[in-house]
């Protein structure tokens, strides 16, 4: 009888093989969730998240490099996937996110003004890497397998780029008027990619069978790209007393801007709704998930964005809402760090029967 053999030692970094890309969005979320807080008066709160977002940061590029160095082969892998590759845009978000709070919350706009740039190479070689691959591959999964709203990432990227450029384009005054042009039309860009991909997502929700499994936390990120889109209508608004150019399509870009926090309010219900019917009537398992901070983020976002159509577009009957959801953006920050570090915990504890 031959004795077992043994199972080959584990690398202490091999669970690196399997970080999922979209990690990046706790930064994202922690980042957002700081600017909700600064924007709506909670100061000290706003100053604590943005040094968990900048300790986040960090460690997430420390973990992406990582990953790049011991296993290539399996970021490439997640490079050509449908469903995973959509989730590096948010290295991009996180980015310009952090750069928000550089500028908003700490008042360092030459940091800003690097992360920005920063912000900008990564999205354009994100951008054209994962969707010429996706277009060009050979094999590629039915539309239910392949599409969910973690696609809209890639409009959250480019609408993040475009907020912290317009929110920077006055401290740029050697290239004000460029700056802002470029924002405008990574704005518009980002808007048209909206409605390209949320068709098809909205078709796949309704005409296709949409399990519980299906129903992922990345959904919420329906309502999360429109609510930046929204933000960065209100950054070009913000500017268009300092711009010929915008002061004349001011019109239009109000009209759009109403436009995206209409549609990411009309957001809010269904998912609520839909997210009832998967945990409470279908009984899914409520369990931490990196996927979850994708829920966060549009929360925080949509804070933001409320607050600053408020401000910008003269409608003070709305103040009552950033003031409310600001507390829900934060409660649900407070879950997804508790899921992360319970999760944490776990994998610290020895496994039963090891020596």
């Amino acid at each position: 009888m031959t004795a077992p053999t043994a199972a080959p030692p584990t690398s202490p970094t091999s669970w690196l093989a399997d970080l999922p890309p979209n990690y990046f969005a706790m930064a994202m979320a922690t980042g957002i969730v700081s600017l909700a807080c600064h924007v709506t008066g909670f100061e000290v709160l706003a100053k604590v998240l943005f040094w968990v977002t900048v300790l986040c940061f960090a460690v997430l590029w420390v973990l992406l490099l990582t990953r790049l160095v011991r296993y290539p082969s399996r970021m490439a892998a997640d490079l050509l996937n449908h469903g995973k590759c959509v989730g590096f845009f948010t290295i991009v978000a996180a980015t310009c996110v952090l750069g928000s709070q550089c500028l908003i919350v700490e008042e360092s706009p030459a940091v800003a003004v690097s992360l920005w740039v920063f912000g900008i190479a990564l999205w354009v070689i994100l951008n054209y890497t994962i969707v010429t691959a996706l277009t060009i591959k050979e094999n590629k999964p039915s539309l239910p397998d392949g599409i969910n709203g973690g696609w809209l990432l890639i409009v959250v990227a480019a609408q993040s780029v475009a907020v912290l450029g317009a929110q920077l384009a006055a401290i740029l005054k050697w290239t004000h008027g460029t700056a802002l042009f470029f924002c405008l039309a990574v704005w518009l860009g980002g808007g048209m990619l909206y409605i390209w991909i949320i068709s098809l997502i909205f078709y796949r929700y309704t005409f296709f069978r949409l399990s519980p499994s299906d129903l992922s936390p990345p959904y919420w990120i329906n309502m999360g790209a429109v609510a930046i889109s929204t933000l960065a209508g209100t950054m070009l608004v913000a500017n268009a007393s300092h711009s010929p150019m915008l002061a004349d399509l001011l019109p239009f870009i109000k009209g759009f801007t109403l436009l995206f926090w209409a549609t990411a309010t009309w957001w809010i219900p269904m998912l609520v709704i839909l997210g009832l019917w998967r945990h409470v009537y279908q009984k899914f398992p409520l369990r931490y998930d990196p996927q979850y901070w994708g829920v966060v983020f549009p929360l925080g976002m949509y804070t933001v964005a409320t607050f600053r159509l408020v401000q910008h577009l003269n409608l003070p009957f709305l103040s009552p809402v950033p003031n409310v959801f600001v507390f829900v953006a934060v409660g649900a920050w407070g879950l997804a760090f508790l899921g992360l570090a319970g999760k944490l915990l776990r994998l610290g504890k020895p496994r039963s029967g090891s020596n």
